[in-house]
């Protein structure tokens, strides 16, 4: 089977992009054909048999599709694709490849193009929210170029400025998934520590770097490296998802919801290394935070989760609110990469918080179109897959809860 897709990255991600119209209508086949083409599952986490980077950042998928009956230019529907796993994980978004969108949609003439800045009005589907993308364009098409610069990304490049709105509970449907700014979270094997579940454009689980025995000065090769502290850490993360209304168990989280929540940790600003070797100062960060991703530590920072963190330290009793050194309304969140700034709009609202709007800037750039090819050996036929309802997959291909537009 060929089906003809664009490779993208947005941000500190790559991802295939897929239009809708391409790829197939039974959800078994798309999603078999879509963990071929990335060479997944490989228990060896190489995807050595296909075009993913054996990470979580570049191991992601993008379905593009008309959004005009949706009062929005385009549909964007997200995939977090397994490296080791039979699964690809719908149930948030990623803020770097929504920084992909835009230009995609403009290069594919989904949007006309309007220089110097083309504005593409996008609905997230995984999430129900709008992100608005302010696109450099030139000659009616995306223009990459550019000295602005994302840490993590060896080049420069065009900014592009993402428009959030509305980003509250995104997953949870609530702000604050358990109404409480601050729980406490027993955790079998780990103990009892304080959490803080906040959900805007992704839902995030917040702990101090101290409560697991950290220091905030740990490279993520150090933390990726400790295979008991990894599962430490998805203990936490995977009973974080239950408190939240994620998972029924944190069994059904870790199979089934991997990449949410995200369990991030947080402190005061500090001195600490960066991936690059270079020193990054405790004064030009807000707090410290890293964060967790399909259980391995993120090595920068997503956007969605940097809106997350954000948002959360403006709301007073959260944990991030606690460790953060708070000037207006911008963030500057110091993770492993560098300094991720974001504004965001917060504002009390009776016994919750308003969240009209959180930006952040991007780059992005086209890296290669043509076809994916994977042998139709690979595929399952229909025959083979008859104890399943017609348009239904197999539960442990797709999340139960995925509907593509």
């Amino acid at each position: 089977m060929r089906i003809p897709a664009v490779l993208m990255r947005g941000g500190t991600s790559r991802a295939l992009f897929f239009h809708r119209r391409d790829l197939p209508e039974e959800p078994t086949l798309r999603d078999q054909f879509i963990l071929a083409a990335y060479g997944s599952p490989d228990p060896d986490r190489r995807q050595v048999d296909g075009i993913g980077g054996a990470t979580s950042s570049t191991s992601k998928v993008a379905v593009i599709s008309d959004g005009r009956d949706r009062g929005v230019d385009v549909l964007y529907h997200f995939g977090q694709v397994s490296i080791d796993q039979e699964l690809i994980d719908r149930r948030g978004n990623c803020g770097n490849i929504s920084a992909a969108v835009g230009p995609f949609a403009v290069d594919e003439g989904l949007v006309e193009a309007t220089d110097p800045v083309t504005l593409v009005r996008f609905l997230n589907v995984n999430t129900d929210k709008v992100i608005v993308a302010h696109v450099p364009t030139k000659g009616g098409r995306f223009d990459p170029t550019g000295d602005f610069f994302v840490p993590g990304v060896p080049r420069g490049g065009s900014a592009l400025r993402l428009d959030y709105e509305d980003p509250s509970g995104a997953v949870t449907g609530k702000l604050l998934p358990t109404g409480n700014t601050t729980d406490k979270l027993d955790v079998p094997g780990v103990g009892t520590l304080e959490v803080s579940l906040v959900d805007a454009a992704n839902p995030l689980a917040f702990v101090r770097w101290e409560d697991l025995g950290l220091t905030g000065l740990e490279s993520p090769d150090q933390i990726d490296g400790d295979p008991e502290l990894l599962r430490r850490i998805e203990a936490v993360r995977s009973h974080a998802a239950v408190l939240a209304g994620i998972s029924p168990d944190a069994a059904t989280s870790t199979a089934t919801s991997p990449s949410v929540p995200k369990l991030t940790f947080v402190g005061t600003p500090r001195d600490y290394q960066r991936t690059d070797g270079t020193k990054q100062s405790a004064g030009e960060t807000t707090l410290r935070a890293s964060m967790m991703s399909m259980g391995r530590l993120h090595r920068s920072y997503a956007v969605t989760g940097g809106i997350c963190t954000a948002v959360a330290t403006m709301i007073r009793g959260t944990i991030p609110h606690e460790v953060a050194r708070q000037e207006g309304e911008t963030v500057h969140i110091g993770h492993p990469s560098g300094v991720l700034p974001l504004a965001a709009e917060v504002h009390p609202d009776g016994d919750t918080w308003r969240v009209p709007s959180v930006s952040a800037f991007r780059t992005a750039r086209r890296l290669m179109d043509g076809h994916v090819i994977v042998p139709d050996a690979y595929l399952t036929t229909a025959d083979q897959n008859a104890s399943h309802q017609p348009g239904e997959a197999p539960d442990h291909l797709v999340n139960p809860t995925e509907v593509y537009p």
